[in-house]
């Protein structure tokens, strides 16, 4: 409200700084005067109809703009923020009206409206006419920054109508431009938060702060502080900040709403339809109020009641685009993608330049062309070359999860459940959040709908997919069983503890990092874990959230066991608090957090108890500092950080035995350790180097054993396995790999071989098909084994194809052509009369050239 003030004249200038500090009865009282003494000064009323708004003094605002009005029947500035008042006071036709005397107005007489300040209004309602928003920015929004490079209004006006096309790193800009000139400004921090509330919330809470120290009383200010904590499930002070505001304002429709979501998240009916009604007393037909329920409860995971509120919102007025964009996210998320996708549309085609509506409908393109694969309890769609190779192992995959986690938990779930796979990060970004640049998901759960990453969208860092679907399956589990009633910090704990139940080695753990965290000051009360994910100090602080979390939920299953934990489920279900739900089937929540603590910093104080971890002086780790940590060693055998320092300084000098030696006793002393900066790594390189192929195989056992993501380990175990013709140990690395990878070739060479040795002809025929899509460099050796089998299987047919492929790839291929003869030679036998011959593997000179 208060960026309407061009600042003209001493008097003005100081009673507008007044009105961004908040304090409003002084704007008032210096208006009221102000217009007295000069009636002609256009600035006084703006001021004075702007503090009336800022306290909900509505109807005096109205009467106090016409007063204006008559006595200034041109200003378009009057007119605009006429429009305001108009729609405070449930008068939406009368807004309309004004902005229509605007656009005559400047039609009749545009040499009149060339000041910086006017150029603004004009661009603002040249927008709601229609304007090109490009035109918009370059023609008016420009000109007016050049003429008056201090001019608040521009810099507004710029941020809010990215924001509006949800281009929030433009948005970002267009407020830093404006805090470059105007640093005391509240109201340009406020839209820095509010560009980076989406995807960087450690700056949005930065820019709040700015603002609210700038003024304690900044309405939107504390409204976007109390749906912070309403994201963060610290309900208790939201409230309080909503009562701030309505201190302020007693008639601010934007808190009521929230006051509203407030009570239908405690299950209070009667409450929310109050909050609702008193929001839209002054305006019963306001779209905002439903559109921003509905909008809040969706980021609750609410779907199905956020979209009832947007069709309210529709209702009221069906021409108000956000709240057809929330309910076409809301659609897609609960499965309805018929309605979903043509209210995306519906929305680009009103507006080409909202960039959430394009990217939906783009994506919505590339998604056509995807493959489809159905089963009774699931839908799954990916890029059709890898439903090929292994889209069915998705399906098994999420057949075992349904089986195993429905009858733990006790749910019946709807049908189907859809689970949507990308292949580019960008694309599934797309599909979760509306933005293609919000990284560091791997998977989303919406209910009903889950969407996640490929093998190819994680780029080089290695990713267990088959622990992400298990993970975003459970959340289906989870979320139906509660109806989307449940805290975020429970809900990724029993994922995440899921996940290790399927295999020790998947799932997380506490390694060197989170046990320096969690035994210093960033173990947070369970209270306040659904916040932790919000706002973390750093990636790893992030990661602590997950990990704590299913520590709590492992804590609570040992320490009550299982069925306890489907009470606190059921109880939130039927609509308890968590709070309530804890206290009810575990333990109040100051009992449950003390409790809690001292299990997990001793869980932390047990990870390898034996090692020193005790971290050296900084300077004793420097090449000058040798003999005195020499020194210091006496006194710390087994020092955790300094044997990896020996292990780094070994391996650089590339003396392998004492770098296995010091290895070999870290992975001794902490043999669960995974992850990048696992020993397993390195002592399997050293021993490598050295030629001990016995005691590498042992060594990567034991790594495969205990880390669900090291492609590397799988390989070579592979490699090692297949020489020594141990099919079982084949196999079993195989699965492993491809349940990090299964794009690639190798594994599938491997359990085709394995397959085959063991008489599985089936998996054999299946294993080098699914290796075939997948263009390998040797595809004439492997056309040429897969017809063996065919043959060997008593498919002629396929199997002369396959032959011929073989030689189509290398035409000289003298093991190809013989087998083309054997099976030229049967064609005119009777079927089964000739046995089929062998699988071997030709000689090397008969193996066609390998492509480089």
């Amino acid at each position: 409200m208060a960026g309407l003030l061009a600042g003209r004249g001493a008097e003005p200038a100081e009673a507008q700084r007044e009105l961004l500090a908040g304090n409003y009865a002084d704007v008032i009282a210096r208006a009221k005067a102000g217009v007295a003494d000069a009636p002609g000064n256009a600035e006084w009323s703006l001021l004075l109809v702007q503090g009336l708004l800022a306290v909900g003094r509505h109807a005096d605002a109205s009467a106090a703009m016409a007063e204006a009005r008559s006595r200034d029947s041109q200003s378009i500035r009057l007119r605009w923020l006429g429009r305001t008042v108009a729609y405070a006071n449930g008068q939406p036709a009368v807004a309309e009206k004004m902005l229509d005397e605007i656009r005559q107005s400047v039609a009749a007489r545009q040499w009149m409206y060339r000041d910086p300040a006017e150029l603004v209004v004009f661009g603002r309602a040249a927008l709601l006419l229609g304007a090109d928003p490009k035109d918009v920015l370059d023609k008016l929004y420009a000109t007016a920054q050049k003429a008056d490079p201090k001019l608040r209004d521009v810099y507004l006006a710029r941020g809010e109508l990215a924001l509006e096309k949800h281009d929030f790193a433009l948005a970002a800009k267009a407020f830093e431009d404006g805090l470059k000139q105007l640093p005391d400004d509240p109201d340009l921090h406020l839209g820095r938060a509010r560009a980076y509330a989406t995807g960087a919330r450690a700056a949005m809470l930065e820019a709040l702060a700015a603002a609210l120290k700038l003024n304690p009383r900044h309405v939107p200010s504390l409204l976007l502080m109390a749906d912070h904590h309403i994201d963060a499930e610290d309900y208790g002070e939201a409230a309080k900040l909503l009562d701030q505001v309505i201190a302020i304002n007693p008639v601010e429709p934007d808190a009521w709403a929230d006051r509203a979501v407030l009570a239908h998240l405690r299950n209070d009916i009667t409450a929310e339809a109050d909050a609702r009604a008193t929001a839209l007393r002054a305006w019963p037909a306001n779209p905002r109020v439903d559109f921003l329920i509905g909008q809040k409860l969706s980021q609750k995971y609410r779907f199905a009641e956020g979209a009832a509120y947007q069709r309210r919102a529709r209702a009221s007025d069906p021409t108000y685009l956000p709240a057809t964009a929330q309910l076409a996210s809301d659609l897609l998320r609960l499965g309805d993608e018929t309605e979903g996708w043509a209210l995306a549309q519906a929305v680009h085609d009103k507006d080409d330049y909202d960039v959430e509506a394009y990217n939906l409908i783009t994506l919505r393109d590339t998604m056509a062309k995807y493959a489809t694969l159905t089963h009774a309890d699931f839908v799954v769609r990916m890029a059709a070359t890898e439903a090929a190779i292994y889209g069915p192992r998705v399906l098994a995959l999420l057949t075992r999860a349904k089986e195993t986690l429905t009858a733990k938990y006790g749910v019946e779930l709807a049908r189907p459940t859809y689970v949507e796979i990308f292949a580019d990060q960008k694309d599934f970004a797309v599909r979760t959040f509306g933005l293609p640049d919000i990284p560091g998901f791997l998977g989303v759960c919406f209910g009903r709908v889950v969407t996640a990453n490929g093998p190819a969208a994680v780029g080089g860092h290695p990713v267990n997919w088959e622990s992400v679907l298990w993970h975003e399956f459970c959340h289906v589990v989870t979320l139906q069983l509660t109806k989307n009633k449940m805290p975020r910090w429970l809900s990724e704990g029993i994922s995440v503890y899921e996940e290790s139940q399927v295999d020790p080695a998947r799932g997380m753990r506490i390694n060197s990092r989170y046990r320096t965290m969690i035994l210093g000051e960033d173990l947070v009360p369970v209270g306040s874990l659904s916040a932790a994910f919000l706002s973390p100090k750093t990636p790893e602080h992030m990661q602590l959230a997950y990990l704590e979390s299913s520590l709590v939920v492992e804590f609570i299953i040992n320490r009550f066991g299982h069925d306890h934990l489907r009470g606190v489920l059921r109880d939130l279900r039927d609509g308890a608090e968590i709070n309530a739900a804890l206290a009810k089937n575990v333990a109040p929540l100051a009992q449950l957090e003390k409790d809690f603590a001292a299990f997990a910093r001793e869980r932390a104080t047990q990870l390898a108890p034996k090692l020193d971890w005790e971290k050296p002086a900084p300077e004793l780790m420097l090449p000058a500092g040798t003999a005195e940590l020499a020194a210091w060693e006496q006194q710390h055998p087994d020092n955790y950080w300094a044997m990896l320092l020996h292990a780094r300084q070994f391996i650089e000098a590339q003396k392998w035995a004492e770098a296995r030696d010091v290895l070999a006793r870290v992975t001794e002393l902490y043999p669960s350790q995974k992850g990048s900066d696992s020993a397993h790594r390195p002592l399997v390189a050293a021993l490598h180097s050295l030629g001990d192929t016995a005691a590498e195989r042992a060594a990567l056992t034991r790594w495969a054993a205990i880390d669900d993501e090291a492609p590397d380990a799988y390989l070579r175990l592979m490699e090692l396995a297949a020489a020594a013709q141990d099919w079982p140990a084949t196999v079993k690395n195989v699965e492993r790999y491809l349940a990090v990878n299964p794009l690639v070739a190798p594994p599938y060479r491997y359990l085709a071989q394995a397959s085959a040795a063991t008489g599985d002809v089936p998996a054999a025929i299946a294993a080098w098909r699914t290796l075939l899509q997948l263009d390998p460099p040797d595809a004439a050796d492997a056309h040429f084994q897969l017809a063996q089998l065919l043959h060997r299987h008593g498919d002629a047919a396929e199997a002369r194809r396959q032959t011929l492929l073989a030689l189509e790839e290398t035409p000289r291929f003298r093991a190809a052509l013989k087998l083309l003869l054997e099976l030229q030679g049967a064609e005119g036998a009777t079927a089964g009369s000739k046995p089929a011959p062998a699988v071997t593997r030709p000689s090397e000179s008969d193996l066609p050239p390998k492509k480089s």
